[in-house]
Parts: C-alpha cells; structure tokens; sequence
C-alpha cells in the first residue's frame, strides 16, 4: 500500500446500526390481585378492589390504596358498561395493530370503579369519538373466554345519553 493512499478506515462510514434478531422468553406472574381480576374475566365479570379507608375501587385490585397506605382488597364487581374519560384516535398502522387504522383507543371509567381501564371502541367513526360517550363490553364468544383483557373484545355505544363532564372530571 502506498503512503499516498487514504486508510480505509478513515474513508468509511461510520458504524450507526448492526441488524441484530432478538428473541425474549419470560414468564409473567401475576399475583394474587391481577390473577384474581384475570379470572374473573374469564367468567365474563370486572372485579376490583376497594380501599377500607376513602372507598376507591381500583382495577384491578392493589395489595394496597395508593392514597391511604392500606390494602385495598375487599372484591367489588364493577359494571362492564362505563363513561369514556379520555380517547385517541390511532391513525398510524402497526405491526401489531388490533385494526386496521384509523380506530379509537379509550379510557373507560366503568360504572362502580374509581380508576378507568385502556380499551378499544369500535362501531363508530372515529370523528364521532368524544368524551362522556357511554359505552357496553362486547366479550367474546363463551369458547374464547380466557383469563385476559382480550375476553373483552372491545367497547361500543351502550345507546345511553353522554355522561355530563361533572361525572367524571376527577378521573381524567
């Protein structure tokens, strides 16, 4: 090589990306208070936990209130019919997308609980999406029904007038 020629390696882009596969095996345990919400889910029923102390119901169930301090584990079945608080509409498509875009992700406060859940709600535009809209569980067929938030398949209009904002404005 003569002296005269450049390095290659100081001619050469730089390194920024090595395309590596990646495969994570792990096991999830639930725990008393999420296994007995997922089961219940199985059963086609929504069961939270309620704080002794300011009466909050959280879903699912906490080994304790995260206001008092106190396990917030007394079992409270909660309605599967609930206020949507808060939504987005999901317009960018993804590898594991439930739809295909645009649909509306929403926070749900369910009748009888204090904290909402994360769900889908299908059947409508998502233009006509909007806060207080009142929605029903569509679970999924009995043959489906497993101990997952997927027994619930999504949410849609429960045919009830829009909540008033006063309803749920502490639970946004």
């Amino acid at each position: 090589m003569s002296d005269d020629a450049p390095d290659a390696a100081a001619t050469a882009a730089p390194v920024t990306m090595v395309p590596s596969h990646v495969r994570l095996t792990y096991t999830v345990t639930a725990g008393r208070h999420l296994s007995s919400y997922l089961r219940a889910l199985a059963d086609r029923r929504i069961v939270g936990g309620r704080c002794p102390v300011c009466t909050k119901v959280y879903l699912p169930a906490r080994g304790a209130c995260p206001t008092c301090g106190v396990p917030a584990d007394q079992p409270v079945e909660v309605a599967d019919r609930g206020t949507v608080t808060t939504f987005c509409v999901i317009r960018i498509p993804f590898e594991a997308a439930p739809f295909p875009p645009p649909y509306v992700a929403v926070a749900i406060l369910l009748d009888g609980a204090d904290m909402p859940i994360f769900h889908l709600v299908r059947g409508i535009a998502p233009e006509e999406a909007r806060m207080g809209m009142r929605v029903q569980a569509r679970w999924v067929a009995d043959d489906q029904l497993g101990p997952t938030l997927a027994s619930i398949r999504w949410f849609e209009l429960s045919g009830e007038p829009d909540a008033a904002y006063e309803t749920y404005a502490n639970h946004l």
